[in-house]
C-alpha cells in the first residue's frame, strides 16, 4: 500500500472563492490598519472620528476595512486628527498612493526586517496556513537552539541583533498555541530534516519537537521524502494564508526582500502546488515515523 496521499489535507478542503473585482487589495488593508490603529491610540471611535473630519460614518468605517481608498489629503487630514508624525505618517501616506495596486513587492535593504508587521498581522488574522521549506525547517516550528544557529550563520543578520530575532520567531509561534488557533499545514523536504544545520543534540531536540507539535489537532506536518527526486514545490519556500474577513494570500521571503501576493491566479497556481505536494508527500503517520526515525539517528550520534 502506498504512503502516500492516504491522508486529505485540511487546508485544501477549506472554502475558497475568488475576490471579485473592486475588492480590498492588500495595500488598502494595511492602510486601513493601520489608520484603525492610529485612531485607537488617540481615544476616538469611528463615529468620532466621522465627526471630527465632517465625513459619514460609512465612509471612516470603508476607509478602516480597506474596502474605500484614501487619497493623500483624506489620509493626512485622518492622521493630522490622530496626531501621528514622522516614519509612520509617512509610511500610511505611502500607501495612500498605492491602495489599487494588487500585490506588494517590499524591498527592506541590507537585510529583512526583526519583524514584518504586515506578516505578523496576517498570521494572527489567518483562519488557516500552508508552508512549505526545502532546506529548513518552517520558523514557525523551530526551537530557540536551532533558530539561533540558522540566525548565527546567516551573513546579514548582525551579531547584536539575534536574540532579538529569535524571540520574536517564538513569539510568532504562539498562533500554534492560540484557544482558537489556525489550521497549520506544513510541508518539509526530508532534506530540512536532515541537514545537519548544527549539532547532533539540537537537531535530535529539533525533530523531537516537530514530533511533539505533529500531534496537535490543528497542526499537520508532512514530508516530501527525498526518493520522490522532483516536485512541485521544486522553484522554493512559500506560504499561503486564508485571512479571516480577508482573502487568500502567498508569502515568499528573500534575503533582502519580502513578496505578497494576492491576485487570483497567482493564489491558484500555489494552491495547485500544494495540491501537488499532498499527492506527493508522506501521510501524516509516516511522515512521523520518518522524523522520528531520523531524530533517533541524531540522538544516537549525540551519546556516541
Amino acid at each position: 500500500m502506498s504512503h502516500y496521499c492516504s491522508t486529505s489535507l485540511n487546508f485544501l478542503e477549506l472554502d475558497y472563492h475568488p475576490m471579485k473585482d473592486r475588492e480590498p487589495t492588500l495595500r488598502s488593508h494595511v492602510l486601513g490598519a493601520g489608520l484603525r490603529r492610529a485612531m485607537e491610540h488617540a481615544g476616538y471611535n469611528g463615529t468620532q472620528m466621522a465627526d471630527e473630519l465632517g465625513w459619514s460614518q460609512g465612509r471612516v468605517s470603508r476607509l478602516l476595512a480597506g474596502k474605500r481608498g484614501g487619497s493623500g489629503i483624506d489620509v493626512s487630514a485622518f492622521l493630522a486628527v490622530c496626531g501621528v508624525k514622522g516614519a509612520e505618517r509617512e509610511r500610511l501616506l505611502g500607501l495612500s498612493g498605492e491602495y489599487t495596486q494588487p500585490s506588494w513587492f517590499i524591498q527592506h535593504g541590507a537585510a529583512v526586517p526583526k519583524e514584518i508587521r504586515t506578516l505578523i498581522d496576517l498570521e494572527a488574522r489567518a483562519t488557516a496556513l500552508c508552508e512549505f521549506q526545502t532546506s529548513l525547517v518552517p520558523g514557525l516550528l523551530q526551537t530557540p537552539e536551532y533558530a539561533r544557529v540558522v540566525l548565527c550563520q546567516s551573513a546579514t543578520v548582525p551579531d547584536e541583533e539575534i536574540e532579538d530575532r529569535v524571540q520574536a520567531r517564538l513569539e510568532r509561534q504562539e498562533l500554534l498555541s492560540r484557544r482558537r488557533a489556525q489550521i497549520c499545514t506544513f510541508f518539509l523536504h526530508e532534506h530540512a530534516m536532515c541537514l545537519p544545520v548544527s549539532g547532533s543534540t539540537v537537531m535530535s531536540d529539533q525533530l523531537h519537537h516537530l514530533l511533539r507539535l505533529s500531534v496537535r489537532p490543528n497542526v499537520t506536518i508532512r514530508v516530501v521524502p527525498k526518493e520522490v527526486g522532483a516536485h512541485a514545490g521544486m522553484a522554493g519556500p512559500f506560504t499561503v494564508m486564508i485571512i479571516r474577513d480577508f482573502k487568500p494570500m502567498v508569502y515568499l521571503e528573500n534575503e533582502t526582500s519580502s513578496l505578497f501576493l494576492e491576485t487570483p491566479v497567482e493564489i491558484q497556481a500555489y494552491r495547485s502546488i500544494v495540491a501537488a505536494l499532498n499527492e506527493t508527500a508522506l501521510d501524516k503517520r509516516h511522515s512521523r515515523d520518518l522524523i522520528g526515525s531520523t531524530a533517533q539517528r541524531f540522538s544516537a550520534e549525540a551519546v556516541a
